[in-house]
């Protein structure tokens, strides 16, 4: 398969979710073999690097694509419709991104980051949903910088990736355990990936564990030391930034395997399959209105970085996870047994859509986190 940049595509009034049709038709016929042999598919990311995909969200100024946040959220959900463990590692980079434009909007220099995913078309590879508050790893001072070591996963992705950004526990710091947030090109001496993704859905996302063994961060590469175990703002960020652009690519897993039942439902026009149909069509519903919520809450990457708005976020990604499960597997009853088998490309889908639950956070934790907000404690213990 050979796919390459449209010659329409330019970096002014782009059409991001007709590009991602077009990448996610090329890929769509080789998604069930990629599944099967949990091989990602690297030449999608160098078609998304060709045509501008992975800078879409980098301001004009910059040389990106101007793209607004739903914007983006349109192209990941049509390309998750196409090729799910695609659209899911690149929502990755997307957020990753994102958490980047929201901080020029408030006044934070990025230029040099933003010339990393224009000028060298980086793709940046995230470890933030296993490290969270408490992060892992070790680090060391050293003369200009930290010597690191860690083990990262998962990080969708990482074979097709540039930069990891990543966080790394320091326990020796001077005045109590910190965090370094920083990033560390893969070609880096130390670096090295572990293919150790091998699970029940999305198996294409390349997952896999990035090994730091020894790693040099100069103080450069460092944008942030935060205490270790404390809830920091930076939090309410990624969450704001990351949560509807990686909803949406699991929306496209939902609106193919609605298209897919609508198809069988016409074939099958019995009562209780209509009645099925009816409920199929309410939770797609409403998980595609709780995300384009999410959308208007983030006020494309100028929302406020407020424990509140964090909350808000992640209630939506509980209610809009069941909603996208409840679809996928009301598609599959539609569809009747066939759907069940895995010749049918409903039971991919099925498996695809829960790996919903595990971004963060999981319902359990989102409920936890909540509670406290609205008691006004620090969202964690």
């Amino acid at each position: 398969m050979t796919m390459t940049a449209s010659p329409t595509v330019t970096k002014t009034g782009t059409d991001w979710a007709r590009v991602a049709r077009e990448i996610g038709n090329a890929l769509g016929p080789s998604a069930p073999e990629r599944d099967r042999s949990g091989e990602t598919s690297l030449e999608a990311f160098e078609s998304l690097r060709l045509v501008g995909a992975t800078s879409a969200l980098v301001p004009l100024e910059f040389g990106g694509g101007g793209a607004s946040h739903a914007e983006v959220g349109r192209l990941l959900r049509e390309l998750g419709r196409r090729d799910p463990s695609t659209a899911v590692a690149f929502s990755m980079h997307c957020h990753l991104v994102a958490a980047q434009v929201w901080r020029h909007h408030h006044g934070v220099d990025v230029s040099a980051l933003f010339r990393r995913v224009v000028d060298d078309r980086a793709v940046l590879i995230s470890t933030g949903a296993s490290d969270w508050v408490a992060s892992s790893g070790s680090a060391r001072r050293v003369e200009g910088g930290y010597r690191v070591s860690a083990r990262k996963s998962p990080a969708s992705g990482c074979e097709a990736g540039h930069l990891l950004v990543t966080s790394i526990r320091w326990d020796e710091a001077p005045d109590g355990p910190k965090v370094l947030h920083c990033a560390v090109p893969f070609g880096a001496e130390g670096v090295r990936i572990e293919r150790t993704w091998d699970t029940l859905g999305l198996r294409a996302t390349g997952s896999h564990t990035v090994v730091l063994e020894e790693v040099f961060v100069a103080d450069a590469a460092v944008s942030l030391i935060r205490p270790a175990d404390q809830w920091h703002p930076v939090w309410n960020v990624v969450i704001g930034a990351a949560i509807p652009l990686i909803l949406s690519a699991y929306l496209g897993i939902a609106d193919a395997a609605a298209e897919l039942a609508r198809d069988a439902g016409a074939q099958r026009a019995a009562a209780h399959t209509i009645q099925l149909l009816g409920e199929m069509i309410n939770a797609h519903t409403t998980a595609a209105d709780v995300v384009a919520a999410a959308y208007r809450d983030a006020d494309d990457l100028r929302f406020p970085s407020t424990d509140d708005l964090a909350s808000r976020t992640l209630v939506r990604k509980t209610v809009a996870t069941s909603a996208l499960i409840k679809t996928v597997r009301l598609a599959i009853e539609v569809a009747g047994g066939v759907g069940y088998t895995r010749s049918s490309a409903l039971e991919r889908l099925y498996r695809d859509v829960h790996g919903c639950l595990f971004h963060p956070l999981p319902r359990a934790r989102q409920t936890t986190f909540t509670g406290r907000v609205a008691l006004g404690l620090s969202p964690v213990e």
